[in-house]
């Protein structure tokens, strides 16, 4: 089939520091160049049917169209949109971000016109075939381009046979960003981050700043110091700055987040994956020499570089996986506060989260983030790189450099919103964090008291796990605390020695103090059936409202405050999230229901819920 090639272009694109057109070309040959790091690196021999040009490398995020053997000599592509990139020595390189294959070169079946090569000083040599030998070009460094997890669809329908060419004034677009007075140099070249690379001395990026730390200090062996990050972003992509000591105290007041800058003289560095999760191969570190200015003109700069996974996807994605994902906050739990291995008290809020696929997954937010969050109005909420883990099915949690927004400006946010608003709130959706509960596998279903009898949950090998709306009707305090071992790992019931001392037989020591520990015996009730639970520590403490160790003082000082905590309970209504067994104890079996978690009661969630039942069984 004809294809018409955009005549002139490989000499626009050469000279050009950008373009965003779309550019139809020739690949006559494809090479890889060594690489010792990084992903590998292709070098393109591109012609336009006029000219022909091995300047032209392909950026890491459209990889795929080699590996997936649809880049090949002879095939004609459409290249959308490049960014130049000047080596040491002075030669310039085209890096193409984003490009789709247009014909095949089955369909091509063949070179297209009789092109001559055209070199930087716009001469040109006569026709010759693309070397299929070693590269002439020294392989560039590997300047990280960041991609999208979606491959680009590579067969477009374009209209063809319409020729399009260069001449006179170029078409492309010009610089990223013009440099306004603000610049830290009237002459100076913005270049995109994409481009960048450690092998270059002068460049400057001009973009925002979508999150920054807070100052952090460290003590080892070398030493001690403090340092802060942030990341910035521009329409190639996204890059994090790390500043140190000295840097610390010229900078941090200066860098805002959402605000644009200037920034020239950093060093780049290969980027260390355990403390960046962000789409690049590089990170930098300010220097002495460094400079930050901002730049009042923002335009063409994103507020925030996003790559959303659909809820759905996650089941597909590997464990411990870092991920943006966007959802609405049907519902948050409240704060919560846990202690760490350091024995360090931080707070932490599950939030769950839904979107147009009809699966939900639970995202947990922590220390200030998780205390400030407000979900009452069921905000859009986006994470921007959260760790993926197979805790309990699919689960989410936000880390130290992931970055939390709650209804962003972005078209995404806009379309879930209209989705929730226009009857996605009644959407029964399935919980991707549920679906693997612990110990069996089983997906957690909303049932009645009555139903797990009817429907005999429990009964088989392995256990059932269930979801009740229940109110309590009495709690057995009787025997309900026990003194138990003070040991961290250890919860066994201690033997008072009458001198002072209680001895643990499971560690075999004697201690002068123990910890309270409660073991609950309840019986819930909702319009159809009643029954028997047990609740230990955690959800023990969060049914009364007490902690273990709150509740042994009162018991032992104030015997009626003890009693009013139980009578308080009584009558009270929660969710609850349940473990069903059959056990057998004495040679005697009985179905043992476990509370693995009590939630309060979201009236307005429940409500949509009964509806959504309701409509259901009506349909």
């Amino acid at each position: 089939m004809s294809v018409e090639l955009t005549k002139g272009a490989v000499e626009a694109l050469i000279n050009s520091p950008q373009a965003d057109s779309d550019i139809i070309l020739q690949l006559l040959n494809i090479r890889q160049l060594s690489n010792s790091s990084g992903p590998p690196r292709f070098r393109l021999f591109m012609s336009d049917g006029q000219h022909s040009s091995p300047s032209f490398l392909l950026a890491t995020q459209m990889n795929h169209l080699k590996e997936d053997n649809l880049l090949e000599p002879n095939c004609v592509c459409i290249v959308k949109k490049t960014i130049n990139n000047t080596l040491a020595d002075g030669r310039c390189v085209v890096v193409v971000l984003d490009m789709e294959i247009l014909q095949s070169a089955e369909e091509t079946g063949g070179r297209i016109g009789n092109p001559t090569l055209y070199d930087t000083t716009g001469k040109k040599s006569s026709p010759q075939k693309p070397s299929s030998g070693p590269s002439v070009l020294a392989s560039p460094p590997s300047a990280a381009v960041p991609g999208s997890s979606n491959k680009t669809n590579t067969t477009l329908s374009s209209p063809r046979g319409h020729e399009k060419h260069f001449v006179g004034k170029s078409p492309m677009k010009g610089s990223p960003a013009k440099v306004s007075n603000a610049s830290p140099s009237s002459s100076a070249k913005v270049m995109p981050i994409a481009s960048l690379n450690p092998y270059q001395s002068k460049w400057t990026i001009r973009a925002r700043v979508t999150n920054k730390s807070s100052i952090r200090t460290w003590s080892n062996s070398r030493g001690e110091g403090k340092l802060f990050s942030f990341e910035i972003v521009d329409e190639s992509g996204e890059i994090k700055i790390t500043a140190f000591n000295n840097e610390v105290d010229k900078f941090f007041s200066l860098v805002e987040q959402g605000k644009v800058y200037f920034i020239t003289k950093a060093t780049l560095k290969v980027a260390n994956r355990q403390y960046t999760t962000l789409k690049n191969d590089y990170e930098m570190t300010l220097q002495a020499h460094s400079s930050i200015v901002p730049c009042d003109d923002t335009g063409g700069i994103p507020a925030v570089l996003c790559d959303f996974v659909p809820i759905a996807e996650l089941e597909n994605r590997e464990k411990d996986t870092v991920v943006d994902v966007i959802g609405v906050c049907k519902s948050a739990e409240d704060v919560s506060r846990i202690t760490t291995k350091t024995s360090r008290e931080v707070s932490k809020r599950a939030l769950h989260l839904i979107d147009p696929t009809g699966k939900e997954v639970t995202a947990t937010l922590w220390g200030e983030e998780a205390e400030k969050f407000d979900g009452s109005q069921q905000p859009v909420v986006a994470i921007k790189g959260a760790r993926l883990s197979d805790f309990g099915g699919r689960s989410l949690s936000a880390l130290f450099s992931s970055t939390v927004m709650v209804n962003p400006d972005l078209p995404e946010a806009f379309s879930l919103r209209a989705w929730y608003d226009q009857g996605g709130y009644a959407i029964n959706c399935q919980s991707l964090t549920e679906t693997r509960s612990v110990g069996s596998g089983a997906k957690t279903n909303w049932k009645t008291l009555s139903d797990v009898k009817s429907e005999q949950l429990g009964q088989g090998e392995k256990a059932d796990y269930f979801t009740c709306l229940a109110s309590v009707v009495y709690i057995r305090k009787e025997n309900c605390l026990y003194r138990a071992c003070p040991s961290a790992e250890c919860n066994k019931k201690v033997v008072d020695q009458q001198n002072g001392l209680y001895r643990c037989e499971k560690c075999n020591q004697e201690f002068p103090n123990f910890k309270y520990r409660l073991l609950l015996s309840a019986n819930l009730a909702d319009f159809g059936d009643n029954q028997w639970v047990t609740c230990f520590q955690e959800t023990a403490e969060v049914l009364l409202g007490h902690s273990a160790e709150t509740l042994g003082q009162l018991r032992d000082t104030d015997e009626t405050a003890f009693e009013e905590v139980f009578q308080k309970t009584n009558f009270t209504t929660h969710i609850f999230r349940n473990r069903v067994k059959l056990e057998t104890y004495n040679d005697e079996s009985r179905v043992k229901v476990t509370v693995m978690e009590v939630l309060p009661v979201d009236h307005r969630e429940y409500s949509r819920r009964l509806l959504s039942n309701i409509r259901k069984l009506a349909s």
